[in-house]
């Protein structure tokens, strides 16, 4: 499994991510190679060591253009990689997981990005102690600034947890959770980027109401919303007292503010935060 070497260790305290590992993804889409990209942009595997397989051409592309090695073959993922990521949609997963169940050895960590897909199925369909773990990755992995939470199964360890935190910290926060947790933070984080999205095209679209040119409005919409969000992480304030500090009597702020308490924006995000997260827990049981 040993192709090339790694980037440079880490701070002192931090597991160190082995020289020989080569890391897998079985499919080859948005969010696998969004984790890929954080990975190499932070150095911590090379190209050469990383390996993707997918039924097609179409979206290996992408890993090819990293100068990361392709394949259509499942089975050569798992004989080249010690971690592997499983990247297809949630119904192909058991199919796949059938597929390469007789190359997995004890050895390798497997880890689902799949929604919905519990480790306790995970476990069944693979052999008898295989390391297994989950996480839900988001697309702004892709700029190394997502949002994961990984759940670990019955056999996965303090290493391996630690070894696959250290691969997916550059792409972004990445925090160990119970595996109830996992279904929330899909309609959280994973299907929140898109809640996001949608905020900030209707700011921007505001301002083009009113105005100001979509170039300049949708540049404006997005840094309010990243500074906005560098404050929470920054201060640990609560987002009510953050908000709190804008508002002055009479101004407008809490002018604003009262039209969208009238459109319903706090409950119905809520309730998008809820569907998200019931339908990861459909999907789990299917």
């Amino acid at each position: 499994m040993e192709r090339g070497a790694a980037a440079a260790p880490g701070a002192a305290g931090e597991m160190e991510i082995p020289q020989e590992l080569c890391v897998g993804f079985i499919g080859a889409g948005r969010m696998a190679s969004a984790v890929a990209r954080g990975m190499l942009q932070a150095g911590k595997v090379q190209p050469v060591n990383i390996f993707a397989s997918a039924p097609s051409n179409t979206n290996l592309d992408k890993f090819q253009s990293f100068g990361c090695s392709t394949t259509h073959c499942n089975a050569e993922v798992l004989k080249s990689c010690t971690v592997v990521f499983l990247a297809t949609k949630p119904h192909i997963v058991p199919v796949v997981l059938r597929e390469i169940a007789p190359d997995v050895t004890p050895d390798h960590i497997v880890v689902s990005m799949a929604a919905g897909i519990t480790l306790q199925t995970l476990e069944e369909l693979l052999p008898a102690g295989t390391k297994v773990l989950r996480v839900i990755p988001s697309l702004p992995c892709m700029v190394q600034s997502g949002a994961i939470v990984l759940a670990r199964g019955t056999c996965a360890g303090d290493r391996d947890a630690a070894l696959l935190k250290r691969l997916l910290s550059p792409c972004g926060l990445c925090e160990e959770a119970p595996e109830s947790h996992i279904d929330i933070h899909t309609g959280l984080s994973g299907s929140g980027v898109a809640y996001v999205y949608t905020f900030a095209e209707a700011l921007a679209d505001g301002a083009v109401k009113m105005g100001m040119p979509w170039a300049m409005a949708n540049r404006i919409a997005a840094q309010t919303l990243l500074g906005a969000a560098k404050m929470i992480l920054e201060t640990g304030e609560h987002p009510a007292v953050l908000r709190t500090a804008v508002c002055t009597p009479g101004g407008t702020t809490i002018h604003a503010l009262h039209e969208l308490e009238k459109g319903g924006l706090r409950s119905t995000v809520m309730n998008a935060v809820e569907a998200g997260t019931n339908r990861a827990r459909e999907l789990g049981k299917r």
